[in-house]
């Protein structure tokens, strides 16, 4: 790794972090700030102002370090429009909803899945279905901008230089043709992939700190800026460091708001081979290569669940009791029907319910759990995941999930990594691709008890759920 330190940025749905790492990839320092949407005119937008002044006072926390790169990360489903090199308008949180007249005309303009990997998803989650709208809401400023998605924004706040990058481009946003390595049909016909910034690669230096930003944080203004990538890919590239996973048939399974699982197969897997209406798709990593994935919206489930201001599932001295909590909730059994966020996942048009509800805190957690790895093992079969899975981010240290996910894919090698460092540890390899993670990986051990008949009769009662009429 090149000398001095660097400084990773990510920003994402949740949570915006700010890590200091030294030049041996050890992380020196964490700063976080909780994200929240903005309205404007009735439209959630994302807080690019807050999360910029923040980030700006953030980094001027490291002016005594010696710093000589930043690399920025961020979520998939941003895009930013700059006109006179300033932001447009405040870019869409994807969660907003888009009018049903507009999606439904914008749906006609999709390329089919099997070219883009693409499923149609709702609200903001297809960036094709932003752009849509926004050439409607706001005409005259998109007929000039130059596009960029979120990652890459945030390396054009810092440096001026205007970049887009394949694994925001790749992540279901309609616009990319995995198998191609470029703008897919649609955007091309739009006139969309003409409006992007260049293309750059994720380990590319895009510049250096803007004046301003020089001046307003104490770092030097050599600091290079690499152009950075999805927060996903990042965690898939921190994966690819460990012996186990590298070259291998292997799973990552990212924890966080989002449960996303990108496998990397030993044989190339046609896009067609993918359920698309199960909230499957193909990612892009930061070597352009198509990845099977699927998704659902895991945390926040977790989170509605269990209350976002209470104890959660993943602190530590907790685990006993929620291990403890398991066989009560399986002799029941105690079980939550998909889906909380509908739309989303392998059962998108599930209605949630509980089967048993218990009144035990440590049993409503237990089952959340059991929920979120039920959901989990669905979408891993969905994209063929097998030989090894690791799982990363901060449900990594829920033991109830690991463990009984471990126990519902017994033929599966399934490993836990540091639950708080892989996706900035993974924008560190693009400036070292060799840089190897310290420790090791943590073979889960399974759940003792049988899962089978609870997964079976989970299965039952989904199946059984979707032939009932709506009420």
């Amino acid at each position: 790794m090149q000398a001095g330190s660097t400084i990773v940025i990510d920003l994402g749905k949740t949570l915006s972090k700010v890590s200091l790492w030294d030049a041996q990839g050890r992380m020196l320092d964490r700063q976080v700030r909780p994200n929240a949407p903005v309205e404007d005119g009735g439209i959630r937008r994302l807080d690019a102002p807050g999360i910029g002044e923040w980030l700006v006072a953030a980094l001027a926390a490291y002016a005594g370090h010696p710093v000589t790169s930043i690399v920025p990360v961020g979520h998939g489903a941003g895009l930013a429009a700059l006109v006179d090199d300033a932001l447009a308008f405040l870019p869409l949180d994807y969660e907003q909803p888009i009018p049903p007249v507009f999606m439904a005309a914008y749906r006609e303009q999709r390329d089919p899945f099997a070219i883009t990997g693409s499923p149609p998803l709702p609200d903001g989650l297809n960036i094709g279905s932003q752009l849509w709208w926004l050439e409607r809401l706001e005409p005259e400023a998109m007929a000039r901008a130059t596009l960029l998605p979120w990652a890459q924004y945030w390396a054009w706040f810092l440096t001026g230089s205007a970049v887009s990058e394949v694994t925001s481009l790749g992540c279901h946003s309609d616009l990319w043709a995995p198998q191609e390595g470029d703008f897919a049909p649609m955007a091309k016909c739009l006139g969309w992939a003409e409006r992007f910034a260049p293309l750059a690669r994720a380990g590319d230096v895009v510049g250096t700190l803007r004046p301003e930003i020089t001046a307003r944080t104490g770092l030097s203004p050599s600091v290079s800026v690499l152009a950075g990538l999805h927060d996903s890919n990042a965690a898939l590239l921190a994966a690819r460091g460990f012996a186990e996973i590298a070259d291998n048939e292997a799973t990552v399974l990212s924890t966080g708001t989002w449960f996303v699982a990108m496998r990397l197969p030993a044989a190339p897997v046609a896009t067609a081979d993918l359920p698309e209406a199960r909230d499957c798709l193909v990612n892009v990593d930061a070597f352009g290569h198509p990845v099977p994935s699927a998704r659902f919206m895991g945390g926040r489930e977790i989170e509605t669940l269990i209350e976002r201001d209470t104890r959660r599932v993943d602190i530590k001295p907790d685990q006993p009791a929620l291990l403890a909590a398991v066989p009560e909730v399986l002799a029941h059994p105690r079980m939550i029907l998909p889906t909380l966020a509908r739309g989303f996942g392998p059962f998108p048009d599930g209605t949630f319910d509980w089967i048993n509800r218990p009144t035990h805190w440590d049993e409503r957690r237990a089952a959340a759990s059991l929920y979120a790895a039920l959901v989990a093992d669905t979408a891993l079969n969905l994209i063929g995941s097998s030989g090894r899975l690791i799982i990363e981010g901060r449900f990594a240290e829920a033991e109830v999930f690991v463990r009984a996910l471990a126990a519902l894919r017994p033929d599966t090698a399934v490993f836990t990594a540091n639950a708080h460092n892989d996706v900035s540890f993974g924008a560190l390899r693009l400036i070292d691709p060799g840089l190897e993670p310290s420790g090791e990986l943590i073979r889960v051990a399974s759940l003792p008890q049988d899962l089978t008949p609870y997964r079976t009769r989970w299965h039952a009662e989904i199946a059984a759920a979707a032939k009932r009429p709506a009420p």
